[in-house]
C-alpha cells in the first residue's frame, strides 16, 4: 500500500493508535495484504489483492466501504481494517458491506482506535452476505481513551447461505469502554454455522449494552452466541442473548458470563429462547457474580494477594 503524501503525517499518528490497539502496522503497508485505512471521514489507504475487491467513498461524517471476495477464492492472508479518529471531539460513521461469494474463504482483522478522544460518537453498521459453502471470520478489537467519553454503536446483520460459516468476535478489554451498544444478528440457512462472541471489561461508570441474536432458519443450522462481561466499580451492563429455532434439526446455544466486582455495579442478563419447530434444540447458560472462591483460593495458595488473583483470573477469562 502507498499512502498519499498529504496523509503521511496523519498515517503516522493513526499507526501509533493502531499499534496501541494491538495491531501490526507492517500489515497495513504490505502489498500482499488487502487492507483499508480510515481516519475520521477519510480513506487514507486502500490495497486490493487477487480475489479481493474493496471500494470506498466519503459519506456524511464518515465513509462507506464495500468489500467483495470472489467466488471460490481462498484469501491466504487476513484482510486488515484500520479505523481511527485522531481528534478529541466529533462523530464518525462507517458503513461496511461484506460479500463473500460462493465457496470463498476469508479472515478479517479489524482494529478501531480512539485513544485521544474525549467526546466521540462512532457509529458502525455492517451488512454481511456469506454465500453457499463460503467461510468468513471477523475479529474486531477496540481501543478507547481513558476519559470515558467515547460512545460506540455497532450494528451487524449477517445472512449465511447453505453450508456457509461465519464467526464474529468483538473485544474491548484494555481501556475504558465509555458507552457501548453492540448488536449482532445472523440469519442462518440450511446447514449454516455461526459463532458470535463478545468480551468486554467495564470500569468506572462505563455503560455496556450487548444483544446477540441467532436466527436458525434453515434445516440443520447451528449457532452459538457467547458473551463474557467483567463489570467493576459503577459499571452498568445489560446483555441479551437470543436464539430462534425455526427449522428442523437446528441447534442453538447461548451463554453469558458476567463477573462483578464493586458495590455499585448494575448488571443484568436475559437469555431468550424461542422454538417454532419442534425438531429444533436450544440451550442456554447464564451466570452473574464474583470470581469463583475456589479459583481465588487456589491462586492465593500460590502466594498471590486477592487482588492479584482476581486480576489473573479475569485476564484469563478475557484472553
Amino acid at each position: 500500500m502507498r499512502i498519499a503524501p498529504d496523509y503521511s503525517k496523519e498515517f503516522e499518528k493513526l499507526a501509533e493508535a493502531y499499534e496501541k490497539s494491538g495491531g501490526d502496522t507492517s500489515n497495513l503497508l504490505d502489498k500482499r495484504v488487502a487492507s483499508i485505512i480510515i481516519s475520521g471521514d477519510k480513506v487514507i489507504g486502500l490495497n486490493n489483492v487477487d480475489g479481493v475487491e474493496i471500494e470506498a467513498g466519503k459519506q456524511e461524517l464518515g465513509v462507506w466501504a464495500k468489500i467483495k471476495i470472489s467466488k471460490g477464492k481462498k484469501i491466504p492472508m487476513p484482510i486488515h481494517l484500520c479505523t481511527g479518529f485522531l481528534g478529541k471531539e466529533g462523530e464518525q460513521r462507517v458503513n461496511f458491506e461484506f460479500i463473500v461469494e460462493e465457496g470463498a474463504t476469508v479472515n478479517f482483522i479489524s482494529h478501531c482506535s480512539f485513544p485521544w478522544s474525549t467526546k466521540l460518537t462512532h457509529k458502525m453498521t455492517a451488512i454481511v452476505r456469506i454465500g453457499k459453502n463460503a467461510t468468513m471470520t471477523y475479529a474486531d478489537a477496540h481501543f478507547h481513551s481513558e476519559e470515558g467519553g467515547v460512545t460506540v454503536i455497532s450494528d451487524t446483520h449477517a445472512i449465511v447461505e447453505e453450508n456457509g460459516k461465519y464467526k464474529n468476535s468483538f473485544e474491548l478489554t484494555r481501556t475504558r469502554v465509555g458507552k457501548l451498544v453492540v448488536k449482532m444478528d445472523v440469519d442462518l440457512k440450511d446447514g449454516a454455522i455461526a459463532d458470535l462472541e463478545s468480551k468486554v471489561r467495564g470500569r468506572a461508570d462505563d455503560d455496556i449494552s450487548i444483544k446477540e441474536s441467532l436466527g436458525l432458519n434453515g434445516k440443520e443450522a447451528h449457532g452459538i452466541a457467547k458473551s463474557t462481561i467483567v463489570a467493576t466499580e459503577k459499571t452498568h451492563a445489560r446483555i441479551v442473548n437470543e436464539a430462534f429455532g425455526n427449522a428442523p434439526y437446528s441447534k442453538g446455544h447461548i451463554e453469558c458470563t458476567e463477573i462483578t466486582k464493586g458495590a455499585d455495579v448494575d448488571v443484568a442478563t436475559l437469555p431468550v429462547l424461542k422454538v417454532t419447530n419442534d425438531l429444533s434444540e436450544l440451550t442456554h447458560e447464564a451466570s452473574i457474580g464474583r470470581i469463583n472462591s475456589r479459583q481465588l483460593d487456589t491462586m492465593m495458595a500460590k502466594g498471590m494477594t486477592e487482588e492479584e488473583a482476581t486480576e489473573f483470573i479475569i485476564k484469563g477469562m478475557l484472553s
